[in-house]
């Protein structure tokens, strides 16, 4: 049997909840600015380029792209910062699986709703490419929203059965 490597990258698209985190930190940082000069100006440069700093590292986090691995039945999930900070969101075999469905399909919606948490890595729009599983992962009851593309569909849908995998009608 070949090795199966599928991957994908899916850039999640800034919504309001981002846009409102960028002004408040730019309006905090330009707050600093103006105290620090005002209060304690021999310090003042210094307080801002640190208060600058760190808005910069933190206005590049909300810049991500979640990156899809399918390697012989697992799925990893990656988030990338800024084009370059990685980290490791979620690994599980795709045949532990409990349901895998459209996220307007609702006639799932009662084992969907046994999660104790739910995580969206997807571009954080619906589209006809917008899933959601159920599955244990780091002992808890997780749903996980993903935007596969059609080689890691067509990979999932071979190692779920049909009573696990519901496409888009």
């Amino acid at each position: 049997m070949a090795d199966v490597y599928k991957e994908q990258l899916i850039k999640k698209i800034p919504d309001t909840k981002d846009t409102l985190k960028r002004v408040g930190i730019i309006f905090a940082v330009m707050l600093i600015l103006v105290g620090s000069m005002t209060i304690i100006p021999q310090f003042g440069i210094f307080i801002t380029f640190a208060a600058g700093f760190g808005a910069y590292i933190v206005l590049g986090r909300l810049k991500k792209e979640f990156e899809y691995s399918v390697t012989n039945g697992e799925l990893d999930i990656d988030v990338i910062y800024n084009k370059s900070n990685r980290k490791r969101l979620f690994t599980g075999n795709i045949k532990d699986f409990e349901v895998m469905a459209h996220v307007e399909d609702t006639s799932h919606e009662n084992m969907l709703s046994t999660a104790q948490e739910k995580k969206d890595y997807s571009s954080g729009t619906v589209s006809e490419r917008s899933y959601i599983f159920l599955t244990n992962y780091n002992g808890k009851k997780q749903s996980i929203i993903i935007e596969p593309n059609d080689e890691i569909l067509q990979e999932m849908r071979k190692l779920l059965s049909r009573q696990k995998f519901h496409p888009k009608k």
